[in-house]
């Protein structure tokens, strides 16, 4: 098995379907992202001393961690919460194929 260069999973939270619709269709239109999965999920956080629970959508987006800065920079210019999550988790494994499908999608943008 062969550990991938610099892909990885960068996970993103949005306030409603549009705006992740919106934030992934963005984000593999300029080759960011090689594909981003949408879920609905239930957040319970604390925010400004409170703590709330919200409905939101998860973006899970594969894409190469070389161009995370570039990549953040787009989520927030298309994102409408003051402090966005935006983190990424590398990938350390994969098939082989799907990886070399994630290369096809985001060269020569990095």
């Amino acid at each position: 098995m062969e550990i991938p260069a610099g892909y990885g999973v960068v996970l993103a939270t949005a306030a409603n379907v549009q705006e992740a619709q919106a934030i992934a269709n963005a984000l593999v239109e300029a080759k960011l992202a090689a594909c981003v999965s949408l879920l609905p999920i239930h957040s319970i956080y604390t925010w400004q001393g409170k703590i709330h629970t919200e409905d939101e959508w998860q973006l899970l987006i594969k894409a190469d961690l070389a161009q995370f800065s570039t990549l953040e920079a787009k989520i927030r210019e298309l994102h409408s919460y003051e402090l966005s999550e935006i983190i990424a988790l590398p990938i350390i494994a994969g098939s082989q194929p799907y990886l070399q499908w994630i290369a096809e999608q985001i060269k020569g943008d990095s």
